[in-house]
């Protein structure tokens, strides 16, 4: 689809939906991708990025920030405890916030760095066993608690299960955080977004529809 043409669609399901053109920003998700490919997003302006491990990230963005100057890094996989303090210094914010275990290592963590990334909790909307997130019941508790330890939480992730229509899913995301208070909402991907930014998405993590098909070998 290309990036051009994804920040259009954007701009059109904005104002669909009603919404101030620029209220959706978009994470283009670079995983697994080549080099080459990042490069030619950034070489169009793009500056929000999204990548699923902090190991590979590492490896990338350190040369590119040097290259190209700050770039708005968001991480959009699972996150391990045991690297959660790098990822704290090479994430601007961190999607997967999804148990009291990495909550208090984060918070453990910002008390000794002295700062934090934005951070989302992750909600696993559709009750998938084989998902991470927390539940849609455990939410509210879990969401207090993280903002009693001093966490910056600015809102919510979910990923809707492939199966279901996504916008019951990402109406209840966004009535979880209306009533926490909540102001983002990272939900939406290259299939959905469209109906994520009409039920309120903040962010929307696209990958393939603008770096092309992701080859894992």
């Amino acid at each position: 689809m290309s990036l051009k043409n994804t920040l259009s669609k954007i701009q059109s399901a904005e104002s669909s939906a009603g919404r101030p053109t620029g209220s959706t920003k978009l994470i283009a998700v670079s995983k697994v991708q080549p080099l080459e490919r990042v490069r030619a997003v950034l070489d169009q302006g793009h500056r929000i990025f999204g990548e699923n491990k902090v190991q590979e990230a590492a490896g990338k963005w350190p040369d590119l920030r040097a290259e190209y100057g700050p770039v708005e890094l968001h991480l959009l996989g699972p996150l391990q405890t045991n690297k959660a303090r790098q990822a704290m210094e090479l994430f601007d914010a961190i999607h997967t916030l999804d148990r009291p275990k990495l909550a208090t290592t984060l918070a453990r963590l910002t008390k000794e760095v002295g700062s934090c990334p934005k951070l989302f909790v992750q909600v696993n909307t559709g009750a998938e066993e084989q998902k991470a997130g927390v539940s849609a019941d455990e939410a509210d508790g879990f969401i207090e608690m993280c903002v009693g330890h001093g966490l910056p939480v600015v809102g919510l992730m979910c990923i809707p299960p492939v199966d279901e229509d996504p916008s019951v899913h990402f109406a209840l995301l966004a009535e979880i955080a209306a009533r926490n208070h909540l102001s983002e909402l990272s939900m939406g991907m290259s299939g959905d977004f469209e109906v994520a930014i009409k039920a309120g998405a903040t962010y929307v993590r696209v990958g393939s529809a603008i770096f092309g098909a992701r080859s894992y070998n």
